[in-house]
C-alpha cells in the first residue's frame, strides 16, 4: 500500500471516528468514539484501540518522538475522561483525539529517519498501557456507580 493510500487511511479513521454523523441543525459532527464509548468497559477502550491506529501510523512515517508523546496524551486523556460515563462521551465528542491526531501525523508526516525498534517499544507500550488505562478506568467508574447504587437501594 502506498503512503497516499495509507494517509487516506488514516484520513478515514479520523473522520469515522470522530465527524463521521453531522447533528441536524447545527455545523456539529461527531463520530463513533462517543457513541461506541457509550458501551462500559469495552466501549473507550476498543476506540482507544481503534485510535492507536493513527499512532503506530505517526511511527511509520518517522515522526518525531515528541510528537508520538504528543499523539499518545491525546489518547490517554481521551480514554481516560471517556470513561465516564455520558459526560466523558460528551466530552470525547468535543475533544476529538484522533481529529487532533491525524492533523499532528499530517503536520509532521515529512519525516526522514525510519522507525527504530525504541519507536516500536515506545509505541507498542504506549498502545498497551493505554488501552489498560481505558478498561481499568471503565471499569473503576463502573464498580464506583454499583458501589453507590447498592448503597441507595441495598442488595435486596
Amino acid at each position: 500500500m502506498g503512503n497516499e493510500n495509507k494517509s487516506e487511511v488514516s484520513k478515514v479513521l479520523a473522520l469515522v471516528l470522530d465527524d463521521l454523523i453531522p447533528i441536524p441543525g447545527t455545523k456539529y459532527r461527531i463520530g463513533l468514539d462517543p457513541i461506541i464509548g457509550l458501551v462500559p468497559g469495552v466501549g473507550d477502550a476498543s476506540m482507544t484501540a481503534a485510535g492507536s491506529v493513527l499512532l503506530v501510523r505517526g511511527m511509520q512515517k518517522g515522526v518525531p518522538r515528541i510528537v508520538l508523546v504528543r499523539m499518545a496524551l491525546n489518547l490517554l486523556i481521551n480514554g481516560i475522561v471517556g470513561a465516564i460515563p455520558f459526560l466523558g462521551d460528551l466530552f470525547s465528542a468535543w475533544f476529538k483525539s484522533n481529529r487532533r491526531n491525524y492533523r499532528l501525523l499530517e503536520k509532521h508526516e515529512t519525516g526522514t529517519r525510519r522507525a527504530s525498534w525504541t519507536d516500536w517499544c515506545i509505541v507498542g507500550t504506549a498502545v498497551v498501557l493505554l488501552i489498560a488505562v481505558a478498561v481499568g478506568v471503565s471499569l473503576l467508574v463502573g464498580w464506583a456507580f454499583y458501589a453507590a447504587f447498592q448503597s441507595v437501594y441495598g442488595e435486596g
